[in-house]
C-alpha cells in the first residue's frame, strides 16, 4: 500500500521536484482555443520581470547602488576639494618663501658686490702703500750713500770738534804754529759746519719723516690686514649664506612643482569626479524614469491581466472547456467537490485509516472491475509513468499549484511522461486482480485494487474534498 513514510524516488522523478523535470514544450492539438488558452496562461503564470530579476535596469536596489555611488563619489570629491585647498594654501606659501629667498638672495649678492669693490679698494691701498714704501727705501738709501760718501770729511770734522772740545786754544797768546792750525781749523770749520748742518738737518728730518712714515705704513698694513681678513670672513659668510640660500631656494622651487603638480592632479581628479557625479546622476534620474515607467507599465499590465483574468472568468462561466488545450482549464485548488473518481468501484480504506500494519493510510483504496478504465481525475501533465516495486504501473499527475495525483496498482499504462492529459481521458487498464502492498494484504477481497493519493508541496492530503458528493447536484465544471 502506498503511504508517505515508504514512498520510495521514482525511476526519473521525484515528487518534490516534479516541476523541475516536466517538459514545458508540448505540442498543440488544436488551434480553436489558442486565444483562451494563451490568455489563461499568462492569467495563471505571468509574473513582472524586475520584480523577480533585481539585476534588471531600473529596480530599486540598482538605482540605491548608483545612488550610493554617487554619495562616494562626492564625498571623495569633498575631500578632493579640501586637499585642492590646502594644495593652493601650501603653493601660497611656498610662492611668498621663494620671492623672500629671491629678495635675500639680491641682497646677498649685492653684500658680496660691495665686499668685492671693500677688497679692490683694499687691495689698492695695499698696493699704493707698497709704493710709497719703496719710494721712501730708495731715498732712504741715497742718504744712506750721501752719509757714506762724505765719512771722511765727517769724520775729520768730528775729530776736530772733538779735539776742539778736549783742547780748546787760547783767546790771547799762541804759537804762530797753534795759530795756523787754528785758522786752518776754523776755515773748515767755517766751510763745512753750515753744509753739514744744513745736511743734517735735512737727513734728520728725511730719517724722521722716514720713521714715521715706516710708523704708518707698518700701521697701515695692520688695519689692512685686519679689513682683509674682515673682508675675507664676510665673503666666505656671504658666499655660505649665497650657497645656502640656493639650496633653499632649489628645494622650495622642487616642493613648489610637486604641490603644482598635486594640485594639477587633483584638479583633475575633481574634474573626473563632476563628471561622474553629473553621469550618476543622469543615470539615476534616467533609472528613476523607467522605474516609473515600468510601474506604470506593470500597473497597466496587471489592469489588463485582471480584465482579461474576468473575461476568462465569464468565458469559463458559460462555456466548456477545449478538449485540445494544453494546460489546467482551472486551478486545482478551486475544483473542490467538482472531481470524479479515476474509475467506478468501491472504495474499500480512505485516507488516515489504518493500513493493517500500524499505520495510517496516505490515501485511498478503490476496489474496481477487472480490467477496468483508468482515467484521469483533472487536467494535468503526467509527471511519471511505469512500475513501482511491487505497486504495479503507477502514474503520477502533476494538476498545478504544486499538487500531484498519485494512481498505483494498475496493470498498463497508456501514457508516456511529458504529455497533458485532459480531465477523464483514459491513463490506464486494472488488471484481473490486485497487486501485492503493505495494505492491500489485509484485504480479504481479490478484487483488482487502485491506489489514490493527493499531495500538496509534497505532503499526502485527504482526496475526499475534491470528489464530488454523490448526494449533490453540483456537476464538476470541467467534467467532460
Amino acid at each position: 500500500m502506498w503511504r508517505a513514510s515508504s514512498v520510495q524516488p521514482l525511476p526519473g522523478a521525484t515528487l518534490t521536484g516534479i516541476n523541475r523535470c516536466m517538459p514545458r514544450k508540448r505540442a498543440l492539438r488544436g488551434s480553436g482555443s489558442l486565444v483562451l488558452i494563451a490568455s489563461v496562461f499568462l492569467i495563471t503564470f505571468a509574473t513582472p520581470v524586475y520584480a523577480t530579476e533585481p539585476g534588471v535596469p531600473g529596480s530599486p536596489d540598482v538605482g540605491s547602488d548608483l545612488e550610493r555611488e554617487r554619495q562616494a563619489s562626492t564625498a571623495e570629491l569633498q575631500t578632493v576639494a579640501e586637499q585642492a585647498a590646502l594644495a593652493a594654501k601650501a603653493l601660497t606659501a611656498l610662492e611668498q618663501d621663494i620671492v623672500a629667498l629671491r629678495a635675500d638672495q639680491q641682497a646677498l649678492d649685492e653684500k658680496i658686490a660691495q665686499a668685492a669693490a671693500s677688497r679692490a679698494m683694499l687691495d689698492e691701498q695695499i698696493s699704493a702703500g707698497e709704493q710709497s714704501m719703496t719710494g721712501l727705501s730708495e731715498r732712504q738709501e741715497a742718504v744712506r750713500l750721501s752719509l757714506i760718501s762724505r765719512r771722511s770729511i765727517l769724520a775729520e770734522v768730528l775729530a776736530a770738534l772733538q779735539r776742539i772740545g778736549r783742547d780748546p786754544p787760547p783767546a790771547l797768546l799762541v804759537s804762530p804754529e797753534d795759530a795756523l792750525s787754528s785758522v786752518r781749523s776754523a776755515i773748515l770749520l767755517g766751510a763745512v759746519v753750515p753744509e753739514i748742518r744744513a745736511e743734517t738737518e735735512a737727513l734728520a728730518g728725511d730719517l724722521k719723516e722716514l720713521a714715521a712714515l715706516r710708523e704708518a705704513i707698518a700701521l697701515e698694513r695692520q688695519s689692512l690686514t685686519a679689513a682683509l681678513a674682515r673682508n675675507e670672513a664676510e665673503e666666505q659668510r656671504l658666499a655660505e649664506l649665497a650657497s645656502e640660500k640656493t639650496a633653499l631656494q632649489a628645494e622650495s622651487q622642487r616642493r613648489l612643482d610637486r604641490e603644482r603638480e598635486r594640485a594639477e592632479a587633483l584638479s583633475v581628479r575633481s574634474a573626473e569626479l563632476e563628471s561622474v557625479i553629473a553621469t550618476l546622476a543622469g543615470e539615476i534620474v534616467s533609472l528613476r524614469q523607467a522605474a516609473e515607467a515600468a510601474q506604470k507599465a506593470e500597473q497597466e499590465r496587471q489592469r489588463q491581466l485582471a480584465e482579461k483574468l474576468e473575461r476568462a472568468r465569464a468565458f469559463a462561466a458559460v462555456a466548456v472547456p477545449d478538449k485540445n488545450r494544453i494546460m489546467p482549464a482551472y486551478n486545482f485548488s478551486k475544483l473542490h467537490g467538482t472531481l470524479s473518481r479515476p474509475a467506478k468501484g468501491e472504495t474499500l480504506r480512505y485516507f488516515g485509516a489504518d493500513d493493517g500494519t500500524g499505520h495510517t493510510l496516505a490515501g485511498e483504496i478503490l476496489a474496481t472491475e477487472a480490467g477496468a478504465t483508468i482515467v484521469a481525475p483533472a487536467d494535468a501533465w503526467i509527471a511519471y509513468a511505469g512500475p513501482f516495486r511491487s505497486y504495479g504501473q503507477v502514474v503520477i499527475l502533476e494538476t498545478g499549484e504544486d499538487h500531484h495525483v498519485v494512481l498505483a496498482g494498475m496493470e498498463k499504462v497508456n501514457v508516456a511522461a511529458g504529455r497533458f492529459v485532459v480531465s477523464g481521458e483514459p491513463l490506464a487498464t486494472m488488471g484481473q486482480t490486485r497487486f501485492a502492498g503493505s495494505a492491500a494484504l489485509t484485504l480479504a477481497s481479490e478484487r483488482p485494487t487502485l491506489y489514490i493519493e493527493f499531495r500538496k508541496d509534497g505532503q499526502p492530503v485527504d482526496p475526499r474534498a475534491w470528489w464530488k458528493d454523490a448526494m449533490s447536484s453540483r456537476r464538476a465544471t470541467n467534467d467532460t
